[in-house]
């Protein structure tokens, strides 16, 4: 994200939104304290072949209120990183940077930008005492190594108290090495051709240039041999490697997307592993070849259903969402909807359940969704697209002190599909990740940065328009049609209060002051409306 079109946006914002911009500025050294933080259930990593997530922190500790330095520090092996304060709701505006050293290479990256997009929930979730101001997290791979550098630059003058980077490990499960499951194998959303009832048949989920291949993601390595984080205090001069290497460059986008289009696979596939959410069932063979719809898709077998959407009014007001207490939904006589797409559940991508506290708050209606981007890397392998968002869910507990992760649903550039928030993929569970409107909404996301040069393939546009369709079928809703809302926070774009027209299909920044989720994404979105409007998933 560049400074100035960060400040240019930037000026719309309320007085409390937290912003900071992106920029190079080479800091003063100070001191640092370290401190390791392990979490993750007492039963994980028993056997050789997984490992617990872990969240490591550093404090950036100094005298000069204006800036802080890390200098090159080796640490526990981390692949996920992001800096954060004490409070959510200091009004900050600075820069940040982060090196990491590659835990197999051995080699440093160039500086790297980290976006502040983040806002706390506007609800009793985002008010807790553990609530903490941070960057987005940005994914780096394992790495055992970092620099960093933060300054104050904006009309604040100081540094946020507190400061401190925190650094992710994802950890390593099971599943690791046989991704691609779900309620339909996980594979990406294929587009579908001409058919009443058929269901897109999945494919493969497999790496950058090729979905209908997946490779098989390489085992995390070890522990570093270097000094490891500990609880004693780090020297702030800890000597520097004695030559530098070469620095590596920025990760590039793939250099070839996704088809959407994947072959069929041949053999029938091997039932998904139980969720532990519930998810629906495609209405027919999962070996049939995905077909095109027609105007009129007769509706599945009742039994194949997913749960029906509750029935209740649309709130007018942010306050009116249930608290987190509220029982499940219950079942309705609301639209009829097709199968769910392809999902991938909580329990296959390895999520640490015992990260989350409290019970999941429902919405009475889905009247919209918001399209974001994680503001990460392009440059991952999509067998890695598990171990991204274990690390989004520690990160979001963790770092910013939130119940769950914060959006509802992922998408990865192959276009394969995760269960985000608990609760169920079929319900209307409120999330975290539009300030202002969570109240209404659902919130899908996709791995990587397209601000800065990524370009969503044709497999993510389609699973974007696909589990949107599918969510907002559930409420009668039309992925084509315009929907009034009334914001329940100031955003940057909108005042407490004020009615905010929005497509029902919309991204970040149309509720809130962000660049999220990228001009280039952005830019899919009407695409993205119409796609959705066709497929088999929307309302008939």
């Amino acid at each position: 994200m560049s400074p100035r079109a960060t400040r240019a946006r930037r000026a719309r914002k309320a007085p409390r939104t937290i912003w900071l911009a992106a920029g190079a500025v080479v800091l003063a050294g100070t001191g640092v304290t370290a401190v390791a933080v392990t979490t993750g259930s007492e039963n994980a990593g028993t056997d050789d072949n997984t490992r617990p997530a872990k969240a490591h922190t550093l404090a950036l500790d100094g005298k000069d209120t204006k800036k802080r330095e890390l200098p090159r520090t080796e640490t526990q092996l981390f692949s996920l990183v992001g800096v954060s304060w004490e409070d959510s709701a200091d009004d900050f505006e600075g820069t940040a940077q982060i090196r990491t050293r590659g835990a197999e290479s051995g080699t440093w990256t160039e500086w790297r930008d980290l976006d502040f997009d983040i806002q706390a929930p506007e609800t009793e979730e985002g008010d807790a005492s553990k609530v903490r101001g941070a960057s987005e997290p940005l994914w780096v791979g394992p790495s055992d190594a970092i620099e960093a550098r933060v300054v104050a630059d904006g009309k604040e003058t100081a540094v946020p108290e507190a400061l401190r980077l925190d650094m992710i490990d994802p950890g390593e499960t099971k599943n690791d090495k046989g991704q691609g499951k779900g309620n339909g194998e996980g594979k990406p959303s294929a587009k579908p051709k001409k058919t009443a009832t058929a269901t897109p048949s999945p494919s493969g989920s497999g790496g950058d240039t090729d979905p209908s291949t997946a490779p098989e993601p390489s085992s995390p390595p070890s522990e570093p041999t270097g000094t490891p984080v500990t609880d004693e205090p780090v020297s702030p001069s800890a000597p520097a490697p004695s030559a530098e290497p070469t620095q590596e460059p920025s990760a590039p986008a793939p250099s070839q997307e996704p088809t959407a289009e994947p072959s069929s696979p041949s053999a029938e596939p091997t039932p998904p592993a139980p969720s532990a959410e519930p998810t629906a069932e495609p209405t027919t063979d999962p070996t049939a070849e995905p077909q095109e719809p027609t105007a009129g898709p007769s509706a599945p077998a009742p039994s194949q259903e997913p749960t029906a959407e509750p029935s209740a009014s649309v709130p007018t007001d942010e306050s009116t969402a249930k608290p987190s207490t509220q029982p499940e939904p219950a079942e309705s006589t609301g639209p009829t909807s097709p199968a769910a797409p392809a999902i991938v559940s909580r329990a296959e991508w390895g999520a640490d359940e015992s990260l989350v506290a409290d019970p999941p708050s429902y919405l009475d209606k889905v009247d919209a969704v918001f399209v974001h981007h994680t503001a990460g890397t392009n440059n991952y392998d999509c067998a890695e697209s598990p171990a991204i968002i274990r690390a989004i869910l520690t990160y979001h507990v963790k770092t910013n002190g939130w119940n769950d992760v914060g959006y509802n649903f992922f998408v990865d550039k192959c276009g394969t599909v995760f269960e985000g928030r608990a609760g169920g993929v079929d319900k209307p569970v409120r999330g975290a990740h539009t300030y202002g409107f969570n109240g209404y909404s659902s919130g899908v996301s996709l791995l990587g940065d397209y601000e800065n040069g990524g370009t969503p393939t044709a497999a993510a546009k389609q699973a974007i328009a696909d589990i949107s369709a599918w969510k907002l079928a559930l409420h009668g809703v039309d992925p084509e049609a315009k929907v009034t809302l009334t914001a329940a926070g100031d955003t940057g774009v909108y005042k407490t209060g004020e009615q905010a027209t929005l497509n029902t299909i919309s991204g970040h920044r149309d509720g809130y002051a962000t660049l999220c989720p990228g001009a280039t994404l952005y830019s899919a979105l009407p695409e993205i409306r119409r796609t959705a409007g066709a497929s088999v998933y929307a309302t008939r």
